[in-house]
């Protein structure tokens, strides 16, 4: 079996049609998202999230995100306190996910939700949400990749990977955003968590919140939210970081306008953002990951990233990429 490609810029129509039946028929679907590409399929269905699974070959403790068509949809299967709700209504649709009480009479299953008695809830712009309006319930969707590899930016990106384990995948172009939703929780006493860096600033959240976020421990932290697992996004080559040049074959990610020393060692070379630009490095990340990983260097070697704004984001996709491998 090889993947149907639909064009949803050519064929919404069609894309949409296919797509609902294949949801109906418990079967996960690839769709684009302002984030990443999803691997989609029916939040409530046990058959269906399972399939997700499968094709993945994800572990079953790691929960998956509930994506929903609008807030209204949020509020039937989750509880939300009030600093959740002023994120809700500042952020949504878009790349935030909210970590919250799943309600009694939710519907989405436990396999969903890794038994945790919360689930992660986000809105996201675009045909995703025109897709789960029409299908009137929440889709579970991880990035559409094999567990653990680098998330897929672009249609092409799916196909090379599950082409042949899924049936459908939707065509919207590349990722806009380039890296995950950004993963918040409030606690009961008011305190709110990071647990993922993401798609939206840590300093945007603080504004509008008028408080500073508490980070998640990295180190043997329990697994509250998607993306925590020490190891992910991994390309098959090595992963050397804060590298002010390449050494003698290694593939080399620049980042920024200054002239890189030894430019003639590197099998493979890009700038991330010439100009030095975070939300253009977080775009193109994951491409440049897999172009790198492409041209057979044994090592993929990064150079420093600020650590605010997107960087943050950035920095945790790549030392989850550099992590000893599981």
């Amino acid at each position: 079996m090889t993947a149907r490609l639909i064009s949803i810029l050519q064929a919404p129509k069609e894309a949409l049609d296919a797509a609902l039946a294949e949801l109906r028929a418990a079967r996960p679907i690839a769709m684009p998202t302002e984030t990443v590409y999803g691997l989609a399929a029916d939040a409530t269905d046990p058959a269906a999230i399972t399939r997700i699974y499968e094709v993945k070959g994800r572990p079953r403790f790691n929960p998956l995100i509930a994506h929903m068509a609008d807030l209204g949809m949020a509020r039937i299967h989750a509880r939300f306190d009030p600093l959740s709700e002023k994120l809700a209504h500042a952020f949504w649709p878009g790349p935030l996910t909210l970590i919250l009480p799943l309600r009694d009479d939710s519907g989405i299953h436990d396999l969903c939700t890794a038994g945790l008695d919360t689930v992660g809830v986000r809105v996201p712009q675009g045909f995703a949400g025109d897709i789960i309006r029409a299908f009137g319930k929440p889709l579970a969707a991880p990035s559409a990749n094999t567990s653990g590899a680098i998330s897929p930016t672009t249609a092409a990106h799916v196909s090379e990977d599950l082409g042949e384990k899924i049936s459908l995948v939707l065509d919207g172009g590349s990722a806009g955003v380039g890296v995950e939703s950004t993963i918040v929780k409030v606690e009961a006493d008011g305190r709110v968590r990071l647990l993922r860096p993401g798609g939206i600033a840590a300093e945007e959240i603080e504004a509008v919140l008028g408080r500073p976020l508490e980070r998640a421990e990295k180190a043997g932290a329990a697994i509250e939210a998607p993306g925590m697992l020490a190891s992910h996004y991994a390309p098959e080559a090595g992963m050397r970081l804060n590298a002010e040049a390449p050494l003698e074959g290694e593939a080399y990610l620049a980042f920024g306008p200054g002239a890189v020393t030894d430019r003639e060692k590197a099998a493979f070379f890009d700038n991330l953002s010439p100009s030095g630009d975070l939300a253009e490095a977080a775009s193109r990340l994951f491409a440049a990951m897999k172009a790198a990983d492409r041209s057979g260097a044994r090592v993929i070697a990064v150079a420093p990233i600020p650590d605010h704004g997107l960087g943050e984001a950035i920095n945790d996709r790549l030392s989850r990429a550099a992590a000893p491998r599981p």
